[in-house]
């Protein structure tokens, strides 16, 4: 199977005035804050990937069933309700995860209602599992 688009591309628009546009005060804060945090811990510039995910990083991935194509390392999404915080992999349920604070769990990703809610030292430690445990997957 041929590699295929996936809908979410990298962009050329501005993150910085992407998060500019975000009406929520308190939801602009907490991204301009996750933004510096994740460029430290990746060592990478975010990109706004689509419309709405702020991504560091990529990495090619190819499924069993062929099925390829590109994604960021990690990133975060400011949604109505609350920040997605895409760590890619699956989080087992753990001491570590359990640490986190107040959060709702997705397929692969966390959701915050703001960033007070949850320990960024916590969150710092399943990034960097989960990046390390995506490009020993698709290296």
């Amino acid at each position: 199977m041929a590699k295929s688009e996936n809908k979410t591309q990298p962009t050329k628009t501005s993150v910085r005035e992407f998060i500019s546009n975000i009406e929520d005060e308190q939801m602009q804060k907490d991204c301009k804050e996750l933004c510096k945090f994740m460029e430290r811990i990746t060592g990478e510039k975010p990109v706004l990937w689509g419309d709405a995910i702020i991504g560091f990083g990529s990495y090619h991935y190819k499924y069993a069933s062929g099925r390829e194509g590109d994604s960021c390392l990690t990133g975060f999404s400011p949604r109505k309700q609350n920040l997605a915080i895409y760590t890619n992999c699956y989080l087992e349920d753990n001491d570590l995860v359990r640490s986190l604070g107040k959060f709702k769990n997705g397929k692969s990703c966390l959701n915050v209602k703001k960033l007070a809610d949850i320990d960024l030292v916590v969150l710092e430690k399943i990034l960097v599992d989960s990046m390390k445990r995506i490009t020993s997957m698709y290296p």
